[in-house]
């Protein structure tokens, strides 16, 4: 999957740049427009790959495509592409207004959107509908085992055998519980246990899990999917359901068969280089113009109470790597000094007047953005926990581990949706935004994410 998507790189790179060879062509050496000094070829042509690359990681054009149509996928190119045009429509008149000229280019913009979507959208249907020759061959499939033996499991395993087109090789079944018993009834091997998994994935090198359970085995469902964590392998679930119209995971479908999709590569290549140029980028303007509020802050810190300004303590990130996380000082020194860790509760006594204006106005982050310089934590991400807390909720909650597969936030999707932990059902609930968040993230949502904590603290509604 990863080199497929590799080439749909390589081949936007030569698509693109041929569009622009032509439209150069019929612009220039057709004499369409009249110019006094001939325009260069290769700069301008080199900004606008750059364009449409951040245009298209945008909106997911590079992500994995599990199971999707040809259709799709063109509307969605045709839909970037139009974006894209329009953009560059009032780029190029903003630009004349300013020098009061009309320019030409405004109207064989039109021109090069067809061309766009000839060379792009047509040819990456091209590109898709030779890959799916290649699948339906049998070229190109990926180890695949389903965990569950009953009625759902053998018709599963009958629509995959149905359409090679999506890549799956089932190599045999994973039961619940070892028993062999209906291995005369199904349709392929039974491979092992479910608490053999792990060994499963290693002796077959298996890349994908398709899981095929009832909807009263849930707890199952979060066993495989906690023993497959670290492991480099795709899980696919069939809902119920309560699962399809609850929202709280993406949904595909095998040929009109649901499927609850959980991601191995939670980014790709190029959203993570684009997330690590947002960090580095917004981290070092904020550390900047934030200079006079850093001033602020400590001499209302140091006429509050006795203590430091900034405040650092151990927290656990990416891989479970122990870093330290810096914050202006909120609450009183050593508060911590008799009780050890604590859970944060409304109106803590511990917070002290001004900790709790620059908590509500989140003005106690901003050293954080020394540790995202750093690379220790990310703009966006779930929030950091301490090491003590972190062994206690991997036994209380399911799947909390899993947190440790991204880099740690100083904003997330869980801190929009949801204010401080106060308790053991604060955090459960926060799991539950941050396990959809790693399921859905995306240069996008990450985008949408820090212009909601914006909103956040300028309105003030920070806890």
């Amino acid at each position: 999957m990863k080199q497929f998507e590799r080439k749909i790189i390589l081949f936007d790179f030569i698509a693109i740049n041929l569009v622009w060879l032509c439209y150069y062509l019929l612009r220039v050496e057709s004499q369409l427009i009249d110019y006094q000094i001939k325009p260069d070829l290769i700069l301008p042509m080199s900004i606008m790959y750059l364009y449409w690359l951040s245009v298209f990681m945008f909106f997911g054009l590079y992500r994995a495509w599990y199971a999707k149509s040809r259709t799709d996928e063109f509307v969605t190119v045709l839909r970037a592409i139009t974006i894209g045009c329009i953009l560059l429509f009032f780029a190029v008149f903003f630009d004349d207004e300013r020098n009061a000229t009309y320019s030409t280019n405004r109207s064989v913009i039109v021109m090069y959107w067809v061309l766009m979507v000839l060379y792009v959208g047509g040819g990456r249907v091209i590109v898709r509908s030779f890959r799916k020759r290649l699948l339906i061959q049998g070229v190109g499939h990926r180890e695949t085992v389903i965990v569950g033996i009953g009625d759902k499991a053998t018709e599963l395993y009958d629509q995959v055998r149905k359409y090679p087109a999506l890549g799956y090789r089932v190599l045999g079944f994973v039961s619940l519980n070892g028993d062999r018993k209906d291995q005369g009834t199904l349709p392929a091997d039974i491979l092992g246990s479910v608490e053999e998994l792990q060994s499963i994935i290693h002796r077959h090198a298996i890349q994908n899990i398709l899981i095929a359970l009832d909807s009263h085995q849930k707890d199952v469902v979060l066993n495989v999917v906690s023993l497959s964590t670290g492991y480099d392998v795709s899980i696919k679930i069939i809902p119920d359901m309560y699962d399809i119209i609850s929202g709280q995971a993406r949904t595909n479908q095998i040929y009109g068969f649901p499927l609850i999709e959980i991601m191995p590569h939670i980014m790709q290549p190029w959203e993570e280089s684009a997330k690590r140029l947002m960090d580095i980028f917004i981290s070092i303007l904020i550390l900047t113009l934030s200079v006079p509020l850093w001033i602020f802050v400590a001499i209302a810190i140091k006429l509050n109470s006795p203590g430091p300004l900034v405040y650092s303590q151990e927290r656990v990130g990416k891989g479970g790597k122990i870093f330290r996380m810096h914050k202006f000082r909120s609450m009183y020194q050593d508060a911590e000094a008799k009780t050890g860790p604590v859970w944060a509760t409304t109106n803590d006594p511990r917070v002290t007047s001004v900790g709790k204006f620059i908590r509500k106005t989140r003005l106690d982050e901003i050293p954080q953005f020394m540790d995202v310089l750093r690379g220790d934590m990310s703009l966006v991400g779930p929030r950091p926990e301490r090491p003590h807390f972190v062994e206690q909720l991997a036994k209380e909650i399911p799947l909390y581990k899993r947190r440790l597969s991204v880099k740690p936030g100083i904003t997330g999707w869980a801190q929009i949706k949801q204010g401080y932990d106060t308790s053991i059902d604060d955090v459960r609930s926060k799991v539950r935004y941050d396990l959809f968040y790693i399921e859905n993230m995306s240069f996008r949502m990450d985008v949408k994410i820090l212009l909601l904590t914006f909103y956040i603290m300028i309105a003030g509604k920070g806890n």
